[in-house]
């Protein structure tokens, strides 16, 4: 196992009604927020009047942004940075999914830095430049990203068609509230969408060509065995609070830094070819990693790095069998099939996604070199995997 440090300054505020503690934690840090969220989903539930009492209570200000689209645009970072200036906002307040936390993140950022976070940090990698932030909380209503703990963020700039993501330790929340009462109306695509993105944070660590992190890779077998689990449950009873609660806290445990902790290797190659994806389409993170995850698991399967796959055959669907490259293969099918019945197209064609941006979105995904760990992506692999998925 390898050497590693780890911490994890976000509080954690798990459970039903523990939004009663909002304005109690907001007036540790600051008496003006901004509140950052979506469209209509937070005023439909109620959540955005509890939010605005609590602060109220507390004699705490509080400023607005919504809107934040499900790809967060860097226009709104921009335009909640502009608040945050001009009212000397303290700290940045999501409610939300992981794409409006994400966006959060990025105001903090932008508010405290001179120059332009996207072109510094997101497009040259600058991140020394990152020196402060305003600290951020969220209220999570959608389990999936797991941006609620981690110092991640992905922001989109529709314009050049480019969505890229940075992390840093200035940018994870302070606090989060997680009560998963708030996950009951999220509705069955993005539920499926969500369990997916869950699945694949842990696939991205778990899928090694390494034999060693014998813990690890039993922390991240249970995770995939509670999404699996519960999903469906999700979805045939949305208000089933077990179902919603694991699937929360999964989520968050799934991309914490918890779990590749002395691993040797990690992969991350399904999400820089999802990005490119997503940033050309538009579409929902959580579908187009269900949609490529399969054919990158038989695009890189071999002999070396099958033992992985039959660990997770075993582990979490119960395969068993005398050849390794067999038990690989089933185990591919049985995630292919697992994605189908939560509703995930299997092919790009189905979500009316053709070849014609294929070079451009390959050539994007290996800027910065080959991709991944389990093999080495270059250029004409990433459009391979996307053709497969046609």
């Amino acid at each position: 196992m390898k050497n590693f440090n780890y911490s994890i300054p976000t509080k954690v505020l798990f459970g039903k009604g523990k939004v009663d503690k909002l304005g109690s934690e907001v007036s540790k840090y600051a008496y003006k927020v901004l509140l950052v969220y979506g469209m209509s989903s937070i005023k439909k539930s109620g959540l955005y009047d509890l939010i605005k009492k609590q602060l109220s209570d507390f004699k705490i200000q509080c400023f607005e942004l919504e809107g934040v689209d499900p790809n967060p645009r860097i226009e709104s970072v921009y335009k909640g940075a502009e608040i945050c200036r001009k009212n000397d906002i303290g700290l940045v307040l999501a409610a939300g999914g992981g794409s409006v936390i994400d966006c959060a993140k990025a105001i903090a950022a932008q508010t405290k830095y001179d120059g332009d976070v996207w072109q510094d940090f997101y497009v040259e990698n600058n991140l020394e430049e990152l020196r402060d932030a305003l600290p951020v909380a969220s209220i999570l209503t959608l389990a999936a990203t797991g941006s609620e703990m981690n110092g991640n963020t992905v922001i989109s700039k529709m314009d050049t068609n480019e969505k890229l993501g940075i992390g840093h330790h200035k940018l994870r929340p302070v606090f989060s509230i997680l009560d998963p009462t708030y996950t009951f109306t999220v509705n069955k695509f993005h539920t499926a969408a969500g369990v997916v993105d869950i699945m694949s944070h842990v696939f991205e660590q778990y899928f090694s060509p390494d034999k060693s992190g014998y813990l690890q890779s039993r922390l991240m077998e249970g995770i995939l065995k509670t999404a699996t689990h519960f999903g469906p449950i999700a979805l045939k009873d949305p208000t089933n609070y077990e179902a919603r609660a694991n699937l929360m806290w999964s989520g968050s445990l799934a991309l914490n830094g918890m779990l590749s902790c002395g691993k040797e290797s990690t992969d991350w190659a399904t999400h820089a070819i999802e990005h490119e994806l997503s940033a050309q389409y538009d579409i929902t993170h959580g579908m187009g990693l269900g949609i490529l995850t399969p054919y990158w698991m038989d695009y890189v399967l071999s002999e070396e790095n099958a033992h992985r796959f039959v660990d997770y055959a075993k582990s979490v669907w119960g395969i068993e069998g005398e050849c390794e490259m067999s038990i690989a293969r089933k185990s591919i099918e049985k995630t292919r099939e697992f994605f189908t019945s939560l509703g995930i197209p299997k092919t790009l064609t189905e979500v009316g996604i053709d070849h014609d941006k294929f070079e451009i979105m390959a050539e994007r995904a290996v800027k910065n070199g080959p991709l991944g760990t389990m093999q080495a992506l270059e250029k004409e692999d990433v459009l391979a995997i996307y053709r497969m998925a046609l």
